[in-house]
């Protein structure tokens, strides 16, 4: 079935402002910054004086990809976030990026509990539980299939986003996540070589990158082939999968379908938007998600 999660309902140190004129005021703890938003193609209901009363920095974007922080009143060059939700508690370290980003997408929080509550239900069944996440950035995923005792595998191609993965697992209490800095596609194709297994397997794959050797993503012609690669990865009785993308212009139908032809006997998979709410009351589209687990094959 093809919906929409609106991800606002799972925090409270977190809080989507508002958005429009390609711009999102957001609100992470004890700071509120102003960042570009794309999609937000509509007008902002505050004011500009408004937003800029609210808001302790505001990213400016210079080039394609890169920029600088404007610094509108004190605020830390790193601070940390709690996520606190139905059992699952998690810390985060924030930090003003050159790149926009702050080192957490709030919007994921959706697919961290679905990890954690479906993670859950497999480690009673299971004796070693194993998780698999993917293009796994500052770690959130992992985070959720650590907190219910998953030996759990994160792979990313950035050092400095690993390191900071790392920090996370700390600040969350947690210990004994495995590190893996390598090219996603290459990772899972020997994984497969190997005959490993895998109760949970998470994917957010960019739009474009390059793996630690060059390797270049386009996910428009790879992500066939890297779902076909993953899904041969999954335990073929108790398992979780999710495919997340961000990418202007990928359509949920799109996810559906992939999922589809990579898992045919699956009647009753998930597939649709994430969106953030603002305060305002303007809904903020942040990406397409596929979600299945073992429980949804029959039906």
């Amino acid at each position: 079935m093809i919906e929409s999660i609106n991800s606002s309902e799972h925090w409270s140190g977190y809080q989507l402002i508002d958005s429009g004129n390609h711009r999102k005021l957001e609100r992470f703890g004890d700071f509120t910054l102003i960042r570009p938003e794309p999609q937000a193609l509509w007008q902002p209901s505050l004011t500009n004086k408004e937003w800029l009363h609210h808001a302790h920095a505001e990213f400016i974007q210079k080039g394609s990809y890169g920029g600088e922080w404007k610094k509108l009143k004190a605020i830390k060059d790193s601070w940390t976030l709690n996520y606190i939700e139905k059992g699952l508690k998690l810390k985060f370290k924030l930090s003003l990026t050159g790149f926009k980003h702050v080192g957490i997408f709030p919007e994921q929080a959706d697919n961290w509990q679905y990890i954690y509550n479906h993670m859950s239900q497999i480690a009673k069944k299971e004796p070693d539980v194993k998780f698999l996440n993917l293009f796994a950035y500052t770690g959130g995923a992992s985070l959720a299939a650590k907190a219910v005792g998953a030996d759990v595998v994160h792979v990313d191609s950035v050092k400095q986003v690993v390191s900071w993965a790392k920090d996370n697992m700390e600040l969350s209490g947690l210990q004994n996540i495995r590190w893996t800095i390598e090219d996603a596609l290459k990772f899972v194709q020997r994984e497969v070589k190997r005959g490993k297994k895998y109760h949970g397997i998470a994917l957010d794959p960019p739009a474009y990158g390059l793996g630690t050797n060059g390797e270049r993503w386009k996910l428009e012609e790879q992500i066939d082939e890297l779902i076909h690669a993953t899904a041969q990865l999954l335990h073929p009785e108790n398992y979780v999968y999710i495919l997340n993308c961000y990418s202007l212009g990928f359509s949920s139908l799109v996810v559906d379908n992939l999922l589809r032809s990579h898992f045919p006997k699956h009647k009753n998979h998930f597939s649709g938007e994430i969106f953030l709410k603002c305060q305002t009351g303007y809904k903020l589209p942040l990406g397409v998600v596929g979600r299945l687990n073992s429980n949804d094959i029959h039906g």
